[in-house]
């Protein structure tokens, strides 16, 4: 079961900003989406700064890519139900009977809208016929625009269409009885009523976008009279699409508008759930698209806050298991007690670049600098090497010795504990010294490299091996500090020309796995270099 920091369940505009806040803030995000926006009828989105007319779909396109281009992954899929687990984040599992774990949730299903069951109307639904008027009333302006009395809110709305035209008919319907002060705004205003229920829609020649292809030409009353008409707002209850949520007891109420109902939150998109957010129309009928997508970033920033602070009490805590204040990521303490919570940190295999770079050489003489667990060790004496293995962690020592016993060549390997950031190995001592992943800070790499270097006998080769800057930007969420990492040209740059002879300096692509289970494409910085007889 693949597990993330943030599970995000819809990816329309809130999900998708969410999903970009967090990847930003280099979370492991997850979006799943079933691809039933509830604007999808719609031609474009309106009074969005800079996106204004965008199709629904071009914008969802673009913003996939967005997030995706920030290490967060976009899946198709209708999540079916979310509860919560022991470690106290939630499981959510899809139509297809996935399952995924996640330390937060951030619920931006959306709205379905239950349209009146009228004849001819759904077909014009998103183009002649219309929710809210601040999103696409423009495009009717100055023409016959009637307005659908269902409630106390349409007769507002038939005054706020009025902004757009001076043809505005409002059809009472099932809506309630304008008093007279009602009425007397209406006739000041030039808004015809019509008394009686209407039954249906009738359409002509031409388009107006909707699926009929037919453009609106009137609105038709039980009565069989047929008021003529260019466009319809209507107020049509919605839904929250979050009955995916019982099983955390969570479940949608009326919404303050009458329009319908809805998941409460706080202010930052918080539910009475912790952990569970959600943010968009699924908690805000009334909230357009630019406003779906600032609740969306607003709830992950409060995420971010959560999962931070989670994060500070595990420090603190496995701070007291170790409590050696001498101790950083650099110390025998530290990587005695990063060793120590796991029975195996490694593979047990030998490094990629060692078996391609040393298969050919000549065995002598190793020194296996920053051991670890002993796989590289063991590789060597396999393969006839005398090898001295060291590493500042006892516990990795320990490991490695057991390794050794195990595969029948410790008579092979002399294992010591010893501290590269201080330690002079025996210079011009070994035909061949490696140093697999050792991430110190350059004014603790340079230093220990040279001291490497001096170790090499004449005719002898030097291997470096780091993981390279050019990943820090991608998925693979290294720590992001750049001094860590030295690429290529930095490793070789500190070896004299007139003492070495650079053989391969090189930037390698090659496949890892991502925490998440999927493959990317890693990057490795070697230098190889022999030194001069």
């Amino acid at each position: 079961m693949t597990s993330y920091d943030v599970i995000v369940i819809g990816g329309g505009a809130a999900g998708l900003s969410a999903a970009l806040t967090l990847s930003r803030t280099r979370w492991r995000v997850l979006v799943l989406d079933d691809g039933t926006p509830r604007n999808a009828p719609a031609a474009g989105v309106h009074n969005w700064l800079t996106r204004d007319g965008l199709p629904p779909a071009e914008i969802a396109r673009i913003g996939r890519a967005e997030v995706i281009g920030y290490g967060g992954v976009v899946q198709d899929a209708r999540v079916v139900s979310a509860t919560a687990d022991a470690t106290g984040g939630f499981t959510v599992t899809t139509a297809d009977g996935e399952r995924r774990t996640g330390r937060a949730l951030l619920v931006s299903t959306g709205l379905t809208d239950e349209l009146p069951d009228l004849d001819g109307l759904a077909g014009h639904w998103g183009g002649a016929v219309f929710g809210c008027p601040f999103c696409h009333a423009w495009e009717h302006r100055d023409s016959r625009i009637g307005v659908l009395c269902t409630g106390p809110h349409d007769l507002v709305k038939a005054q706020l269409v009025t902004r757009w035209t001076d043809a505005v008919t409002l059809f009472l319907h099932t809506g309630p009885e304008p008093d007279d002060e009602q009425r007397a705004g209406f006739a000041a205003r030039g808004i015809t009523v019509v008394d009686g229920r209407v039954t249906g829609l009738e359409s002509g020649g031409g388009s107006d976008g909707g699926s009929d292809g037919d453009r609106l030409t009137g609105v038709r009353l039980a009565d069989g009279t047929v008021v003529p008409c260019d466009a319809l707002a209507v107020s049509p209850p919605v839904r929250a699409r979050a009955g995916f949520l019982d099983g955390l007891g969570l479940v949608p109420v009326a919404h303050p508008s009458g329009l319908g109902d809805h998941l409460p939150v706080d202010a930052m998109g918080a539910t009475g759930v912790p952990g569970l957010y959600a943010a968009g129309n699924v908690t805000d009928p009334m909230a357009t698209v630019p406003v779906a997508v600032a609740a969306g970033a607003t709830a992950a920033a409060a995420i971010t806050r959560d999962l931070l602070t989670a994060d500070v009490t595990a420090a603190v805590a496995a701070r007291h298991r170790h409590p050696d204040p001498a101790a950083d990521q650099w110390s025998a303490g530290f990587w005695d007690a990063h060793y120590s919570t796991q029975e195996h940190l490694w593979s047990g295999n030998p490094n990629r670049w060692l078996v391609t770079d040393a298969a050919a050489l000549e065995p002598g003489r190793a020194l296996d600098a920053g051991c670890g667990e002993g796989g590289d060790a063991v590789w060597l004496a396999e393969r006839g090497w005398q090898v001295t293995a060291t590493d500042v962690s006892t516990v990795a020592v320990d490991r490695a010795r057991a390794a050794a016993t195990a595969a029948g060549v410790a008579d092979r390997i002399t294992l010591d504990v010893a501290d590269l950031r201080t330690q002079q190995p025996p210079e011009r001592a070994f035909d061949l010294v490696t140093a697999q992943y050792l991430h110190l800070p350059s004014a603790l790499r340079r230093p220990a490299y040279a001291r490497l270097a001096a170790a090499v006998t004449p005719g002898g080769t030097l291997l470096l091996v780091a993981h390279h800057p050019k990943d820090l930007d991608g998925p693979l969420r290294r720590p992001h500090d750049r001094d860590l990492f030295a690429d290529e040209i930095e490793l070789a740059a500190d070896l004299d020309e007139a003492e070495w002879e650079v053989q391969a300096a090189d930037a390698r692509p090659h496949p890892v796995t991502h925490p998440d289970g999927y493959e990317v494409i890693a990057h490795d910085a070697v230098v190889r270099a022999r030194r001069r007889g």
